[in-house]
Parts: structure tokens; sequence; C-alpha cells
């Protein structure tokens, strides 16, 4: 069950919080809860990216994106995400979340968040992301008019182009 209690109280207590840039990063703490964890007593792959989606919507509101959306009647999607899993969160641990826009092209906006226990980093995702109309994707130009923000992304890190690079290899709809 999606944790909609989790995404009121992170909204709720991020409400006052100061207006962010693109490349600023939202930082925001959870703790890892017994609904979270899979059968070896730690978080749960498929958890682990619901909570990132609790960072990256607050890191929305925060940038204005959702009040920009909700005017133009646009909608957010998740189009391609990567994920490394690096150490395990068990149940009750502590953990900070990281989440900052790192740039655009034509079509997609790219985040970056992490996952931090104390100073170990747990996991990292990347996510492509598109708004979306009737018509299909909305241009990242023209998101970025709307926010005010120039349209051209700053450099996006060469690691992300690389990854860009290598989901354009794949083949889709993938061959059984």
């Amino acid at each position: 069950m999606y944790p909609v209690i989790r995404m009121a109280g992170a909204l709720w207590r991020f409400r006052k919080a100061p207006r962010l840039s693109v490349g600023d990063t939202h930082v925001s703490h959870h703790i890892c809860l017994p609904w979270d964890i899979d059968m070896w007593m730690e978080l749960n792959n498929g958890r682990t990216l619901t909570l990132y989606d609790l960072g990256r919507i607050v890191l929305f509101v925060r940038l204005g994106i959702t009040g920009a959306m909700r005017e133009k009647g646009w909608v957010g999607t998740v189009a391609g995400a990567s994920v490394r899993y690096r150490a395990r969160v068990r149940m009750w641990d502590r953990i900070e979340m990281r989440s900052t826009i790192v740039g655009w092209d034509d079509r997609f906006t790219y985040a970056v968040q992490s996952m931090w226990r104390g100073e170990t980093c747990t996991s990292q995702a990347l996510l492509r992301m598109a708004v979306t109309n009737r018509k299909g994707i909305v241009p990242s130009r023209e998101l970025a008019q709307v926010l005010g923000q120039p349209e051209e992304s700053p450099p996006l890190p060469d690691w992300v182009q690389a990854w860009i690079a290598a989901e354009g290899e794949r083949p889709w709809p993938p061959a059984l």
C-alpha cells in the first residue's frame, strides 16, 4: 500500500520550507518502519523506490513544479530508473535522503536521489522523468520556461549521459 500518511506528513513538514532552485538538494529524514521490510528484515527494494517518491515529490513542490503542473493540467511520470543498492537498511534505521534535479534534455528531466545511514550511502537512484499532457510529453524547454529556468539544462554529469546513451541502445519493445 502506498504510504499516503507518510506523504501527507512529508508535505506538511516542508510546507513552509524555502523554495529551491534546480540543482539544489532537498534533504529529508525517514525511519525504516516494520511495513517497509522484507522477509530478511531489511528495507524492501520496492519500498526503497516508494520512499524515493516521498523525497522527489516534496522536491518538486519546493521547486514549484507541482503548482505549475496543476495550473497547466500536466501530470508527471517516471520514464526510467537505475538504482544501486550498496548497504542494508534494517528496521528502525534512520536514513537521510538527498534529492536533486541534475538537468534535462529535450523530453526528460533527470533526478539523482540517495539514502544515507550516517556516513554510509545505502542506495542511489537515477531517475528519468517526463511531464505529460493529453498530447504526450511536454518539451523540457516549455517546463523550464514555466518555472522561470533557462531553457538549456546545466551540463549533465558524464555518467548520466552514459546512462542515457545506454538506454537509447536498449531494444524496445523488449525481445523475448
